[in-house]
């Protein structure tokens, strides 16, 4: 499974969204260079909170390019970065993704799928309804997030627009992704 980079992100302030950058730099088990969830332990305000120590499992947030086509089918603008994404790709379904995947971006870096991104309240403070829109049911009527998958920095390197992303799926059996 291959697919291309649409855009990468970042912001050194705890935002909602990111700024679109021409490059970002991984760092091997810390992250984005210069971004808030930096580090080798948690970062998210909330989990910092409760466990400082907790190590971080949300060091890159990468979201698919496609969940923005079908959001602007519903009536929402979004961008790559607004919701607070590190990385957004195309052609490779991140969703379906088992955990403990690596996904190979552009000429070095490599991240390993930890887990789905748990939607929050706050994609309806940027516009009202997100929230529920990213959220689904599946036919047996369990919860389906859209938003995204998180990751940790295994090989560092840059990624640009435009590099590919080539999924390796880990040995099986599969592990499917949870909320992180």
């Amino acid at each position: 499974m291959s697919g291309v980079v649409v855009a990468v992100s970042r912001s050194a302030e705890h935002t909602f969204g990111k700024a679109n950058e021409p490059m970002i730099r991984l760092l091997a088990g810390l992250g984005v260079e210069g971004d808030a969830h930096l580090g080798a332990t948690v970062k998210h305000r909330s989990r910092v909170a409760r466990d400082p120590s907790q190590p971080n499992l949300r060091q890159v947030h990468l979201i698919h390019a496609e969940l923005f086509e079908e959001l602007r089918g519903a009536g929402f603008e979004v961008a790559p970065g607004q919701l607070g994404e590190n990385v957004t790709t195309s052609g490779v379904d991140l969703l379906a993704l088992p955990t403990g995947t690596l996904l190979h971006l552009g000429g070095t870096a490599v991240v390993e799928v930890t887990g789905l991104r748990n939607p929050c309240t706050q994609l309806d403070g940027f516009q009202q309804g997100l929230m529920s829109a990213v959220l689904d049911r599946d036919e047996d009527g369990a919860v389906v997030r859209k938003s995204g998958v998180m990751a940790v920095v295994r090989t560092g390197g840059e990624v640009h627009p435009g590099d590919p992303v080539t999924a390796e799926l880990p040995p099986e059996p599969h592990t499917p992704l949870r909320p992180v």
